[in-house]
């Protein structure tokens, strides 16, 4: 369990780097999170676990498990304590609708967690990173389109 712990805080900490990149997650990640769930003593835990595992599916590169965390967090929402809890898990899913490629749904997230906090640097990171990825997508779609011509 110390392992996938310790991979688990490798990996959140690479955000913190500086670095342009999202951190992945690999399945022992998500297996040692899911384990966490299990073991929860008590609901507060049992909660941190979730989100937790949540944040190890948004950041896999196995397609199923990003859309399970997707999942899990679009239900979880409405049940946010507090403005911190609210923004974190917009922030995951906008990673995660970002993963599966849909970067309209995960533009409208951003705005969203942007709001709560319109100086949180993950979220202007993968703000960055989103903008990006968009423009390459624009300059390559112009390149197809000016040979067409």
């Amino acid at each position: 369990m110390d392992g996938h712990v310790g991979k688990f805080f490798e990996s959140v900490s690479s955000i913190f780097g500086g670095g342009d990149t999202l951190p992945v997650c690999d399945r022992d990640i998500i297996a040692g999170c899911e384990k966490e769930v299990a073991e929860a003593a008590n609901e507060e835990q049992k909660n941190e676990s979730l989100m937790r595992l949540s944040w190890a599916l948004v950041h896999s590169k196995q397609p199923e498990d990003v859309n399970r965390g997707i999942g899990m967090l679009e239900v979880s929402l409405g049940k946010s304590n507090s403005p911190l809890q609210t923004r974190e898990k917009l922030y995951l899913l906008a990673v995660g609708h970002y993963r599966t490629g849909d970067y309209t749904r995960s533009r409208q997230l951003l705005e969203r967690c942007l709001e709560v906090q319109p100086d949180w640097r993950q979220a202007l990171t993968l703000q960055r990173l989103l903008e990006d990825k968009t423009k390459r997508g624009l300059t390559c779609l112009a390149g197809v389109q000016m040979q067409m011509v």
